[in-house]
């Protein structure tokens, strides 16, 4: 765990804040490149999605105050530090997702097919953000017994993040990076074959609920008061982010056949 890249004198770079930089970097190279091909106006594109970066990331951050106002009325600060964390991802989704077609439609650029390409640039960037909560600390796992369990051992990121120090844990950001990882790959496959516009957008939402939900039985950064069901047994348990997985899923599912039945018709 590393969660200072490099600092020289009074600049520090956090590692969180680096990998966020080249996952966003990576994500607008793909859009670049896959819009021309597909004779999209590329430049309009990349506006988009500055624009919806940005509001996304208001957004996570939003919903990040939402879900610990307390700890933020003590410490505003730390809210808009890179350090700590960038924020809740679904909640920069949802406000990212209302932004784009409302961006795209107000534009008259076709919504469906920039979508498509966006939910796989999205998988990508987000497979190096998730590496950056790595280096952070941030987003952390609950006790693992597995081999491959990591202990964590610097107290800055501690501080920062409240990380458990000196106990395996579950590395749940690099599942969870892995997988998205694995998500674009899908996603880029498909997208060569797709039948009908949208079609990877709805997969990139589905794919993505799909992965969360896993994911956050092996998380243990959540209070008890992110949790709707509380049992012994995290399986049996549900977590708020699960539910919004859960809601992702079917709007996901529900989007992929209005589509598909539209493109039919």
């Amino acid at each position: 765990m590393y969660p200072i890249l490099l600092k020289i004198g009074p600049i520090t770079i956090h590692t969180y804040g680096f990998m966020m930089a080249v996952g966003v970097a990576c994500g607008l190279w793909f859009l670049f490149i896959q819009a021309k091909k597909q004779e999209l106006p590329s430049t309009k594109v990349i506006d988009v999605a500055f624009y919806t970066i940005i509001i996304s990331l208001i957004g996570a951050k939003l919903i990040l105050l939402i879900g610990n106002f307390s700890y933020y009325l003590r410490f505003p600060g730390e809210l808009f530090s890179l350090a700590r964390s960038g924020g809740v991802f679904q909640g920069g989704l949802a406000f990212g997702i209302i932004f784009a077609l409302w961006y795209l439609r107000k534009h008259k650029i076709p919504t469906w097919k920039v979508a498509d390409i966006m939910g796989a640039a999205l998988a990508l960037g987000h497979g190096f953000g998730r590496i950056g909560c790595f280096s952070a600390g941030c987003c952390y796992g609950r006790e693992c017994s597995l081999p491959w369990g990591v202990t964590f051992q610097n107290e800055y990121a501690s501080n920062l993040t409240g990380i458990q120090l000196g106990i395996p844990l579950h590395p749940v950001q690099l599942y969870e990076s892995a997988l998205n990882f694995l998500n674009f790959f899908v996603l880029f496959f498909f997208l060569k074959r797709k039948k009908f516009d949208g079609q990877i957008f709805s997969l990139y939402i589905i794919n993505y609920s799909m992965i969360r939900f896993f994911v956050e039985f092996y998380r243990g950064d959540h209070a008890d008061k992110l949790y709707l069901i509380r049992s012994t047994s995290n399986y049996l348990s549900l977590s708020l982010p699960q539910l919004f997985c859960i809601l992702g899923l079917i709007g996901g599912v529900t989007l992929f056949f209005i589509l598909k039945k539209r493109k039919s018709a």
